[in-house]
């Protein structure tokens, strides 16, 4: 078994386009099994490697219960959805949108609680070989987040970090790379239920500390802008947050 904490801290690594240009939805238990694999690819890795889950591991290191014999069972589940589910991604001239699938293939060893996956060729570009314009953090960030908004929000707004000043969002487009599109006619409910409890994951467990203004532009009588302010945490800070994660994945 490697060290915990070590694989905690993999980096997660994308392509800018992936994280700003797609739009998918995964709940957050399959949300963190595709991001535990993908922070299993190293730099020097080719197309078509196979990347193997221990499940017990999984667990361990997403602080869940691998005494349960039905994770197995769950994993497995997760691991189909996530490959029977694909993403649109927009083409940099927003005139095209193209379909891609995560997973191209998954095999699993009866009896070992060991499964290998491959991802799909047409992911290769966005998740191998990265060269410039690509997000990394460390797969630690989101694994105790409390839901796919916190993880999501944290991945776009990773994604703009380099940038200087405020980060200004069409907050319908923001409700897109969110999948928050049940809350699209009810701004009350998104502010509520997903944009608030998005910047809480990310306040209490991530590396950035993250606050917003929502702004009416064009004589809307409805908020449609959000700017976010982002700065990375203090070193006070950080160890508070290690501490928050700490109690949440070991319980």
């Amino acid at each position: 078994m490697k060290n915990l904490e070590a694989q905690r801290n993999y980096y997660v690594v994308k392509g800018n386009e992936l994280i700003q240009k797609s739009r998918f939805s995964l709940p957050v238990q399959q949300m963190k099994v595709l991001l535990y694999l993908i922070s299993k690819i190293q730099p020097t890795d080719e197309a078509g490697k196979l990347y193997t889950i221990e499940v017990n591991e999984f667990c361990r290191v997403c602080g869940i219960d691998f005494s349960n014999g039905q994770n197995y069972i769950d994993i497995k589940g997760a691991i189909k959805s996530i490959a029977d589910k694909s993403i649109w991604m927009t083409s940099p001239d927003g005139k095209t949108e193209t379909l891609l699938r995560w997973i191209d293939r998954a095999i699993i060893e009866k009896n070992s609680g060991s499964i290998s996956i491959r991802f799909h060729e047409d992911m290769f570009p966005y998740l191998l070989d990265l060269q410039e314009r690509y997000t990394q953090y460390k797969l630690v960030n989101i694994l105790p987040m409390r839901s796919k908004y916190g993880i999501r929000l944290y991945e776009l707004l990773k994604s703009f970090e380099n940038l200087e000043g405020a980060i200004v969002m069409s907050i319908d487009e923001l409700k897109k790379r969110m999948d928050c599109d049940k809350y699209a006619s009810r701004f009350p409910d998104f502010r509520r239920y997903a944009l608030d409890k998005a910047i809480d994951d990310i306040n209490q467990y991530s590396d950035l500390s993250v606050s917003y203004r929502l702004t009416k532009e064009n004589n809307s009588r409805a908020y449609n802008k959000i700017v976010f302010y982002v700065y990375r945490v203090n070193r006070a800070e950080a160890i508070k947050r290690n501490q928050n994660r700490d109690r949440k994945l070991n319980g």
